[in-house]
């Protein structure tokens, strides 16, 4: 806010949208770090993302590989590549625990809104 007005921001290209996601991620982690406070990264984009853009822009077609490779590998008890751990890229290893990361906080985040909803029923 500026004088207890919101600026209004002109969108041009997905670079600019980019911009503001980079935002919401600095601010995020100063919270975290000058409060002491935990809030996922990942969650605050997501939840703030559909007030100013479409959520498509955010989605990366390597990353949505990604998680299908990953989701995959899960259900089936396969590695992605041949061999075992120590065989995996460590590229790979980062990801997916990105990716195992992610899954479990909107999972958590789901469990906490439907306990909430059966709360006011």
């Amino acid at each position: 806010m500026v004088d207890g007005v919101r600026p209004v921001k002109t969108f041009r290209n997905d670079d600019d949208v980019k911009k503001v996601i980079d935002l919401i991620i600095k601010e995020t982690r100063e919270v975290n770090e000058t409060m002491g406070k935990s809030f996922d990264i990942a969650n605050s984009v997501l939840k703030q993302l559909p007030f100013f853009s479409c959520i498509n822009v955010a989605i990366d077609k390597d990353s949505q590989s990604d998680i299908a490779k990953y989701s995959y590998c899960s259900e089936f008890s396969i590695p992605p590549y041949i061999g075992g751990y120590g065989k995996q890229s460590n590229r790979w290893v980062a990801k997916s625990f990105i990716i195992k990361r992610a899954l479990a906080a909107r999972e958590n985040s789901l469990k906490q809104e439907q306990m909430k909803n059966q709360g006011n029923k």
